[in-house]
């Protein structure tokens, strides 16, 4: 799950990247800072969430940047749009599968079962969760090996450059950031601690 945040990060930074050039001859007045977080969703602050439409917006808008960026034609435009969907297809039951694991493993660390038996249904959900992940990232990994396939070499060299470009700004992102906070201590282990 984490390879699949870094992914959609990395195409995220790359799409905004190709956004922010083509605004760079624009008149300042035209040019328009993104928000650090556009279009991450804020529990703390719902106001500021985007809804679909503009979602839906944003998303087109770095598609488009990154079409244009790499030259795709409309042949190539085509068939990476049948690659994306073939790919959503193929991964959409991995990801429930994963989705469930998760609520399955949130549901036996809830429950009042000894530690010990917590712990050996957890470990086989771990396993099972880990190789769901592993045949994500498989998909993932032959997801890409497709699109580059409909690239030319030039195509394929600037996209490796934007790939080598979006790391770049995901690791400067990643120096920002704070670190996770801790998990949160259970009133019962409170109550220990005293």
């Amino acid at each position: 799950m984490k390879k699949l945040a870094v992914l959609l990060c990395a195409l995220t930074l790359i799409s905004t990247a190709a956004i922010a050039e083509e605004t760079k001859g624009a008149p300042a007045a035209e040019q328009k800072a993104p928000a650090v977080n556009e279009g991450i969703k804020n529990p703390d602050n719902v106001k500021n969430r985007p809804s679909k439409e503009e979602m839906m917006k944003i998303r087109k808008a770095r598609e488009a940047a990154f079409e244009k960026k790499l030259g795709l034609t409309d042949e190539q435009k085509a068939k990476a749009k049948e690659l994306r969907i073939k790919g959503h297809e193929q991964m959409k039951p991995v990801m429930e599968q994963l989705i469930s694991k998760k609520k399955e493993a949130e549901m036996v660390k809830r429950s009042r079962i000894a530690s010990w038996a917590q712990e050996e249904k957890l470990a086989a959900i771990d396993k099972e969760i880990q190789e769901l992940e592993k045949q994500a990232n498989s998909i993932r990994k032959q997801n890409m090996k497709d699109f580059e396939s409909i690239l030319t070499r030039d195509q394929k060299k600037i996209l490796k450059q934007m790939k080598k470009e979006g790391r770049q700004r995901f690791e400067e992102r990643k120096k920002l950031c704070p670190p996770p906070c801790p998990e949160k201590v259970q009133p019962a282990e409170a109550a220990e601690e005293k």
